[in-house]
């Protein structure tokens, strides 16, 4: 395998790699490279997300530059703003050794006289996203008359986000003469029509298969029923305590509510999606990136460019409706040859989702349960007492207080003393796991028996049938705007009881019945007296489980239906709606 300095790479650049701790290519790197360096075709390249695609075309863009031009030389377009960001930073650090290149991020959310700015100072790269850009056009802030090369980063995800119009504006901008390299994730029929429509006769270069799943991430997937998510998510954090992650939502509400509910249940996590400024999803991403956070709950597009260092699972909380999106998610993960997980954690109802997802990409998906308590509470317990192993102990620095220690703890001998310790710190995990149902879907029994769901559904209806929980009903439902990952969050508010101490919920247009754990009951019940809900009384009593409607007095004066609303989330579908994240 050949290293950087056998790929033509300037002095001054790698050097620049080198003390960045760059070694040894990527196999993308290592095909790109040269390639761009010698070649004056355009180029298509496919690689899979997390394998080096930004020094593979950012290293060749910057041999291209004339320092002396204070002119938009190269032009790099980009879906995201993080994404946008995370190139600027990447070309810059590798400029580091190159006078007067000067790289410039143009991206929507921050000051747009400052972007202007930037580029009247001479300006010979830009990274922008497509909007934003053309703002600037519009505004003739920008020239892009002398581009030489433009590089379409994560075209796929471009086309996805509805800026194809942008992309043609864009490019009709530019010297027809330029070099055009395209880099994506997946080669989808709307990436071979762009490279035509947009792109003098070109190579392809392919690391992979096309469409394939990276080989560095293992494929996993979790059946539950639906109202279960939410707990088997906790229970997989708890699980690998050394987990650092990003959960993927569907859309933004869905991740504030997620994000809040876990650090109502002492994670954390924070969200970031499309209704957040950029100084608050930079916030959000400098926590994580430090490791405060433990999970970043995400949507699709906010995490796009997202490149943090060993992130070890990526979890969906909701399937994607395209292989690209779980593609896209799956990257982040895996990433620069180390190893990671993609987790799905789902209902019943989409395992068939699953087993396209297995013929799409080629690769195969790991059926895995979810943990039980014992299993919780073991692995915590193992990963204790190994950090009590391996903590470095500052005899310095607590030498002065030892006195004091031992002789408070001279009544103790060495088992009470490490039961002690212990259960300081695991009492938490007895108590919440210690009656802990199981939460998985017998698959067995639903896949060979068509007659499981109908059966389950009705008992259902008929309650939880443990008796351990209590059903409760309360005059909030769907005319509300709940849904039943709100409808729990919304009760761990306002009892400060976690999703562990609620079962089954279901959801009326008018009202709803909750399981709770009965020796809670009448706890939860109290925590509603006078409680309002925007201007509207609360009313909690005993209910039936769903049996007959709401209690006598509850009952609407309007009709109502227990159908589901239709839902705007169309699996497989291509429409992508920018304005839900």
């Amino acid at each position: 395998m050949p290293t950087f300095s056998e790929l033509g790479i300037r002095p001054e650049i790698l050097a620049a790699i080198t003390e960045l701790g760059f070694e040894t290519p990527t196999p993308v790197q290592e095909k790109a490279i040269p390639h761009l360096l010698s070649s004056e075709q355009d180029v298509v390249a496919l690689a899979q997300t997390g394998t080096g695609k930004t020094a593979a075309f950012g290293l060749p863009l910057l041999h291209a530059i004339d320092p002396e031009l204070r002119q938009v030389q190269a032009l790099v377009l980009a879906p995201t703003r993080e994404l946008c960001v995370q190139i600027t930073r990447d070309l810059g650090n590798f400029s580091k050794n190159l006078p007067g290149v000067r790289c410039v991020p143009v991206y929507g959310g921050a000051n747009i006289r400052e972007q202007m700015r930037g580029i009247q100072r001479g300006a010979n790269v830009v990274v922008a996203t497509p909007g934003r850009l053309i703002d600037l056009i519009d505004r003739g802030a920008i020239d892009l008359a002398n581009v030489r090369i433009a590089v379409l980063d994560e075209a796929d995800e471009m086309l996805n986000m509805g800026f194809q119009e942008d992309l043609t504006t864009i490019l009709e901008k530019t010297p027809q003469d330029k070099r055009t390299w395209l880099f994506s994730a997946t080669m989808s029929g709307e990436v071979r029509r762009i490279a035509k429509n947009y792109m003098r006769a070109f190579e392809e270069l392919s690391v992979g298969r096309a469409n394939a799943a990276a080989t560095t991430i293992e494929h996993k997937y979790a059946v539950v029923m639906m109202r279960d998510r939410y707990l088997a998510l906790k229970r997989f954090v708890d699980a690998e305590p050394d987990l650092f992650g990003i959960v993927f939502c569907r859309t933004k509400q869905d991740t504030q509510e997620l994000a809040e509910n876990l650090t109502r249940d002492g994670y954390n996590a924070d969200a970031i999606h499309g209704d957040l400024s950029q100084q608050q999803r930079d916030r959000v991403m400098e926590r994580y990136r430090s490791k405060s956070l433990q999970l970043l709950i995400a949507t699709d597009v906010a995490a796009r460019g997202i490149d943090v260092s060993n992130v070890s699972h990526v979890i969906h909380f909701d399937l994607p409706g395209e292989v690209e999106s779980y593609t896209h998610r799956s990257g982040r993960t895996g990433r620069a040859g180390k190893t990671g997980i993609s987790l799905s954690i789902i209902g019943s109802k989409d395992v068939h989702k699953v087993r396209n997802l297995e013929r799409q990409l080629k690769t195969h998906f790991a059926f895995t349960r979810v943990p039980g308590g014992a299993e919780i509470c073991e692995r915590q317990l193992l990963t204790l007492i190994q950090k009590i192993k391996e903590v470095e102990v500052d005899e310095e620095g607590i030498e002065r207080f030892m006195d004091a220690v031992q002789l408070d703890l001279a009544g103790f001998d060495r088992d009470e003393l490490i039961k002690r310790v212990v259960s300081l710190e695991f009492n938490r995990f007895l108590e919440q796991y210690r009656e802990a149902r199981d939460l998985n879907v017998d698959m067995a029994r639903k896949d060979h028996n068509p007659n499981a769901r109908t059966r389950e559904k009705k008992e259902f209806t008929r309650g939880t049938g443990e008796e351990n929980m209590r059903s409760m009903f309360i005059n909030l439902g769907s005319a509300d705007g709940f849904e039943k990952g709100k409808m729990l969050g919304y009760l761990c508010g306002i009892t400060g009881l976690t999703g562990q101490h609620f079962g089954r919920i279901l959801l009326k247009d008018m009202y709803s019945f909750v399981d709770v754990d009965a020796r809670h009951f009448d706890e939860v019940l109290g925590h509603f007296k006078g409680a309002n809900y925007k201007g509207r009384k609360i009313r909690v009593d005993e209910g039936t489980g769903g049996h007959g409607g709401p209690p006598r007095g509850d009952r609407p004066n309007s009709s109502y239906s227990d159908k589901p609303r239709a839902s705007s989330f169309r699996p497989g579908g291509k429409k992508f709606h920018k304005e839900r994240y």
